[in-house]
């Protein structure tokens, strides 16, 4: 567990992506079989444990530490494998530590009446915080080390010195802990076969344009423009009788689209947007979440929320490789095994036809009437562009629109995880309407948690230690007065209406654009101005 733990601990101190590919690349290089195996599972989210519980932790801790204190010293801490790291009192007379293969098979085979014993004897018995942290971590699978899955798995292609499209592919067919996949990149044994029907195809990403760049070297006849729709991306696979949805992670999320795999007619493999389609429209995204996450659905919800594809493009035709053509000859293909597989679960991205940019940034701006009025923005698409893994330059941009804006006023403020377990740095704002008694008053409208830079987080953190109106455990209402308070401005994707929150609004993907320390909280913007973008927004 030691050489785990130290990996854990330098990746949530290492801010720099080259360095914490640098440091797993050299983990599982020099840690042997099975234990890197078990920590690559466990860094790809590829590592369950069905009996293992954060309840257990917290009835361990409790039996050892007086409770109340506990619990104070997780409001100050902020993260629960973090505190009981540090608080845990360990019992003389424990047996040796343990490696990260015994805990693994430890935790896989555990009954839910023997996890508890096992976390005491493992806490018991290692001398360091930093490794009780590790294990806890380990349990509760929130890692939260700043690591991608596709990360990961880049480090184990270096340290084979393969490339990652490679691993991507494989990675369906291997299982934890990825002995054969090792024997491999170390020159040992043959490649393990990934002609496993069903599999999953490493996708391609898109580059945000640079507006002021980009356009100037590019040709707009080069290139093919279509919407980008507010879905998540999907690859939906039907080959060898076997039909598996997956994210563009490669998650298998088949279980919870039967419906979308029973319109799977035609062999082949399509790469498109998960969207529900009501009536012919493209629903808001917040239709499609009612989907997402499930173990599984019923006929009731799948007819209250129709889920289809939107295809972009063609991966495998039948048992043809597609993805070695260029882009103009895989969406020829593409119109037809769709015009082929004629299902309303299926349709097809349409091109927009442009000649000039200027003529395509007034179509971004000024969306027709319809499902574009859903759409985040535009992909732009090179006709001759082959179908690669990963984001390479060039080929397709993403020209996402511009993000809408609103000024609203801090109020409450949340201590973050992790590195930032000691700063307020999750912060809920809102904006003014009319007090049953006269008056305004603010009604919250959002939150946030990223877009401020660390200096400015230090800001932020004292302005709500120096201005706590009310304590409510990990949480702090912030003073916010039409004469005194701060201002955030807001960026946001979209709106959508909301039962479940009292603005009856909810905001699509918000963040702190920059903090408006010059602003008076009573100049923010109040809740009929979102009412009015909505309504604006509705208008199709």
């Amino acid at each position: 567990m030691r050489a785990f733990a130290e990996l854990l601990d330098r990746l949530s101190l290492t801010p720099s992506r080259n360095a914490k590919l640098t440091l797993v690349r050299d983990y599982l290089r020099d840690t042997p079989d099975p234990d890197r195996g078990w920590a690559l599972a466990a860094l790809t989210g590829d590592l369950t444990f069905d009996a293992a519980k954060p309840t257990f932790i917290r009835k361990a801790v409790e039996e050892r530490v007086d409770p109340q204190l506990f619990w104070w010293s997780y409001d100050y801490v902020g993260d629960l494998a973090e505190t009981v790291a540090l608080v845990w009192p360990r019992r003389p007379g424990a047996n040796r530590e343990p490696e990260l293969n015994e805990v693994v098979e430890g935790l896989r085979t555990a009954t839910r009446a023997e996890v508890q014993r096992l976390i005491e004897g493992w806490l018991d018995a290692m001398d360091e915080p930093r490794e009780r942290w590790a294990l806890l971590k380990l349990m509760t699978r929130e890692l939260r080390v700043g690591l991608t899955a596709r990360l990961a798995k880049r480090a184990a292609a270096e340290m084979g010195g393969v490339e990652p499209a490679e691993i991507e592919e494989l990675w369906h067919a291997l299982h934890p802990p990825y002995e054969d996949l090792f024997a491999w990149l170390e020159g040992r044994s043959e490649k393990p076969s990934s002609e496993n029907p069903g599999r999953f195809r490493p996708v391609m990403l898109a580059q945000a344009i640079d507006e002021e760049v980009d356009f100037g070297k590019l040709d707009p006849a080069d290139y093919a423009a279509e919407w980008k729709w507010d879905g998540i991306r999907v690859q939906a696979v039907h080959e060898g009788g076997v039909r598996r949805l997956y994210t563009r992670t490669g998650d298998d999320i088949s279980r919870t689209f039967p419906d979308i795999l029973d319109a799977l007619q035609d062999e082949g493999v399509l790469d498109g947007e998960l969207l529900v389609i009501r009536d012919g429209q493209v629903a808001p995204f917040a239709d499609l979440q009612q989907r997402l996450n499930r173990k599984a659905v019923d006929a009731k919800l799948m007819a209250a929320y129709p889920a289809a594809i939107r295809a972009y493009d063609i991966l495998v035709e039948g048992r043809e490789d597609t993805r070695t053509l260029p882009f103009a000859e895989r969406r020829r293909r593409l119109e037809a095994f769709v015009a082929k597989e004629h299902s309303p679960r299926i349709d097809l991205s349409p091109m927009q036809p442009f000649e000039t940019w200027a003529e395509l940034a007034e179509l971004r701006s000024q969306p027709p009437p319809g499902d574009p009025q859903v759409a985040e923005g535009l992909m732009l698409k090179r006709w001759d562009s082959l179908y690669e893994a990963g984001r390479p330059k060039g080929p397709w941009f993403k020209w996402k629109r511009d993000p809408f804006l609103i000024d609203a006023v801090l109020m409450y403020a949340q201590r973050g995880h992790g590195k930032r377990s000691s700063f307020y740095s999750d912060y809920t704002f809102g904006t003014w309407t009319e007090a049953p008694a006269g008056g305004r008053m603010l009604t919250p409208v959002g939150k946030a948690y990223f877009g401020f830079t660390d200096e400015e987080l230090k800001q932020i953190d004292k302005f709500v230690r120096d201005n706590t109106v009310e304590r409510f455990g990990p949480v702090r209402s912030v003073r916010a007065e039409p004469h005194f308070g701060l201002v955030f401005e807001v960026a946001f994707e979209g709106l959508q209406r909301s039962g479940r929150h009292k603005s009856g609004v909810a905001m699509r993907f918000p963040r702190i654009n920059r903090i408006r320390w010059d602003k008076p909280p009573g100049e923010a913007d109040e809740l009929a101005t979102l009412e009015r973008m909505l309504e604006r927004m509705e208008g199709r």
